[in-house]
């Protein structure tokens, strides 16, 4: 008799040697909420706990081989994006997971970590903006990556700072730029990083309707990396397991929130999730 397999999730993303970001941090994300990754490399990262210096792009032939195959020969119940790395991965990304309109998709392309890359940077925004976002279940980006999207569609004049910085006027431009998103074909936005009162980061849900929920967090101290990398693949781990996306985004904001107050300093740069904090907790228990 067969034992019950995990659920299966499979991701792009690109390689980071520390494990913060990318694959390898959706891998043990995925594992520490009971299911099982299948990783497709989109690019490979340089850099340390410090800092990331550069990303390498693979050819998007070698990404749709590395997805189709395993796509083939497994079932898999969820798909989430990360780091795309090329116009071209986008291009394939979108083609391959077209085909599959029934799996929920969760997209986090943007890392704030990495510096623009080169004269490609725009038309890779327009890529994401135009192929991957319509098709996306939930779209995660911060308030500031959201800025930035918005400007793709909006004329020069409409993206000038308001001099009078009234917070009422941000909140209603952050409320505007979700909706067009929304009409584009995404079905939930995630904006991340609000500001909230003193002390507190605020993340919202929205759907056609508006906001859903409203999540508050006590900001911890210290420099982290790969939050939002933890938070997007435990969001596409409990739609795996068959939670809706309201509940999906609180369950997996509590363990984002609890492996980043469990971080390390596994080098001299930034803290690192700790996303198994839970099984350290067990052991110590035991003892």
């Amino acid at each position: 008799m067969q034992n019950q397999i995990s659920p299966l999730i499979l991701s792009f993303g690109a390689s980071d040697p520390v494990a913060a970001t990318g694959i390898h941090a959706d891998l043990a994300s995925f594992a520490a909420m009971g299911c099982y990754g299948l990783p497709v490399m989109t690019a490979i990262l340089t850099g340390d706990t410090s800092q990331i210096d550069d990303l390498h792009p693979l050819d998007g032939d070698l990404v749709d081989e590395q997805a189709r195959t395993v796509l083939e020969d497994m079932q898999v119940l969820a798909f989430k994006i990360g780091q795309v790395g090329s116009v071209e991965n986008v291009t394939v990304i979108a083609e391959i997971v077209s085909d599959y309109p029934e799996l929920p998709l969760v997209l986090d392309p943007f890392n704030a970590a990495l510096a623009e890359q080169g004269p490609e940077a725009e038309d890779l925004v327009l890529a994401i903006r135009e192929l991957l976002i319509p098709q996306a279940n939930l779209l995660m980006i911060s308030a500031v990556e959201l800025s930035r999207l918005a400007e793709t569609w909006k004329d020069s004049s409409d993206t000038e700072t308001d001099t009078r910085a009234d917070a009422n006027v941000q909140t209603e431009d952050l409320a505007d730029d979700v909706m067009t998103l929304i009409e584009s074909g995404c079905e939930y936005i995630l904006v991340t990083g609000t500001a909230g009162e003193t002390g507190e980061v605020v993340n919202t849900l929205y759907n056609e309707s508006g906001a859903v929920r409203r999540d508050a967090w006590q900001r911890l101290p210290g420099s982290h990396a790969g939050a939002g990398s933890t938070l997007s693949a435990a969001i596409a781990a409990l739609l795996a397991n068959g939670l809706e996306i309201p509940e999906a985004v609180l369950e997996a904001q509590e363990f984002t929130h609890a492996a980043l107050s469990h971080s390390q300093r596994l080098g001299m740069g930034r803290l690192i999730p700790d996303r198994y904090f839970w099984a350290r907790e067990t052991e110590q228990t035991t003892l």
